[in-house]
């Protein structure tokens, strides 16, 4: 029978990462789960186990409403920012020099030096209907356009967040590519199109699907911008959850809604994860 070694320096290693999980994800989403089941007795939280605040949330049209809006804007934004980012991140990839590609990737992280909320509060003075965008479209006689309080201004900002990130981790799963396979795929007769798609997608697929991955989690749970750029009406989870804090200090409903989210970001972390490291079928 194979030994198993036991490792205590390893172990010692390990155990700062496996303490800061425990506290700061494990030990908040267990007690989350467990508030969940609490009830709400003069604006008072108290300790029980029922089913009640499940079964509210569960059964109530505006939290399905709230679930598919925002599941489906997190959707859309990292389709559309994993389209938009991969033209950039290509050139950065193949088509410009090391020095080119560090200088880059560093004006791309920049963005998080700030404030996210000061990013989206910019955001007021392009959109509005008075704002730099509408005025550039009246020269050609076209607007003024409601691009404020509307799912768009929800989706500009969703991607304001997400697009650097997504475009420093395509580039650096795609600079990562042997450029043998590439250039042999030239050589047997690959169209560069056909390249893209046949040879470098599937090398870089892990970290393509990563970077989609960490886009669809942020959006998902992003508060900001569906807030100030998209109205909150109708509202997203995020947004559901700071509104039933407000009524009656529903703690524990809001914790229905939160597990709720953790447990879709799991379920698609888990799935995206399996699909990113899953091997090809050998023919």
């Amino acid at each position: 029978m194979a030994r198993t070694n036991f490792s205590g320096f390893a172990t010692t290693w390990r155990m700062p990462i496996i303490v800061w999980q425990v506290l700061f994800f494990l030990g908040p989403l267990l007690f989350m789960i467990a508030m969940s089941f609490f009830l709400v007795k003069n604006y008072r939280m108290v300790e029980a186990f029922e089913l009640k605040n499940w079964e509210k949330m569960l059964t109530r049209g505006y939290f399905w409403d709230s679930y598919i809006l925002t599941f489906w804007l997190a959707s859309l934004t990292t389709a559309v920012t994993s389209l938009l980012a991969f033209p950039a991140s290509f050139a950065l990839a193949f088509k410009v020099s090391p020095s080119v590609r560090r200088w880059a990737l560093f004006f791309l992280i920049i963005p998080f030096f700030t404030s996210y909320l000061v990013r989206i509060f910019s955001w007021y003075v392009i959109l509005a209907e008075s704002g730099v965008v509408n005025a550039l479209l009246a020269h050609i006689g076209l607007g003024p356009y409601t691009m404020l309080n509307t799912k768009f201004g929800t989706l500009v900002g969703y991607m304001t967040l997400t697009l650097p990130l997504v475009v420093v981790l395509q580039t650096f799963a795609l600079a990562n590519i042997d450029r043998n396979l590439v250039q042999a795929a030239h050589n047997l007769g690959c169209s560069p199109a056909r390249a893209i798609y046949a040879v470098i997608v599937p090398l870089a697929k892990t970290g393509l699907i990563v970077a989609a991955l960490f886009c669809f989690i942020l959006s998902f749970g992003d508060f900001v911008s569906p807030y100030y750029l998209g109205g909150s009406k109708p509202p997203t989870l995020p947004i559901l959850i700071i509104d039933t804090t407000k009524s009656g200090q529903q703690w524990p409903r809001a914790a229905v809604v939160a597990v709720v989210m953790m447990l879709t970001l799991i379920s698609i972390a888990f799935a995206a994860l399996a699909l990113a490291y899953r091997k090809r079928a050998s023919r």
